[in-house]
């Protein structure tokens, strides 16, 4: 709808673009598309060694570090998904909770399966009532410690707002389920300003016609 449309491109105009660091993807995990792309393969990758890698999580991090206002969107085609922003000194070693996005105070994650929704914050969890779909909206204020995510479908729709305090930049990170899962940074363009004029004109109409 256009109030939606007016609505996204708020959001829109902080949007950043996130590549994934392959040096932090599980051996399992194959980065491509660019590295916005991530799949879960079912024969280990040839990787170097490296002390940034998750070694017993499907999980890995973005390249880019996270401050200032951040909006990204991620999508997939996967059973389950855990979309996240973390301290870049998150465990990496075994599947214990130090390493698990959400799981620790370094963390906070959105986890989705099977059409269901759950935020978990340092061993915390609370789920969410709303329609699945397999597209999900990120905002990020980090000096305002304020985290958002969306559901993006045929509406924009508020799944968890957390009111905290960042003390270290963030990065996007990502968790897959099964062999074939993937999920995608999608390529988000900026509004311009002749766009935001319009989207601005027909937020009030949306505004005084409700």
């Amino acid at each position: 709808t256009d109030c939606f449309a007016a609505k996204r491109a708020d959001f829109l105009k902080y949007s950043c673009q996130i590549t994934l660091d392959p040096n932090t993807a599980h051996t399992h995990l194959c980065v491509t598309e660019e590295n916005r792309m991530v799949t879960v393969m079912s024969q280990q990758q040839s990787f170097f060694n490296n002390p940034d890698r998750f070694t017993g999580l499907l999980q890995v991090l973005s390249r880019e570090s996270l401050t200032g206002r951040c909006y990204w969107e991620v999508e997939w085609r996967a059973e389950g998904i855990v979309m996240a922003v973390t301290y870049r000194n998150i465990g990496r070693a075994g599947n214990g909770e130090a390493c698990r996005f959400g799981w620790n105070d370094k963390s906070w994650a959105l986890y989705y399966h099977q059409n269901s929704y759950r935020f978990c914050h340092n061993s915390m969890s609370a789920s969410i009532s709303a329609p699945g779909s397999s597209r999900v909206g990120v905002y990020l204020d980090h000096r305002a410690g304020v985290l958002s995510f969306y559901s993006v479908s045929e509406s924009m729709t508020l799944l968890h707002r957390v009111q905290t305090t960042f003390t270290q930049p963030l990065h996007a990170g990502l968790w897959l389920e099964c062999v074939k899962d993937t999920a995608e940074f999608c390529k988000l363009k900026p509004v311009l300003k002749e766009v935001k004029l319009l989207f601005l004109v027909i937020s009030l109409l949306c505004i005084i016609v409700n």
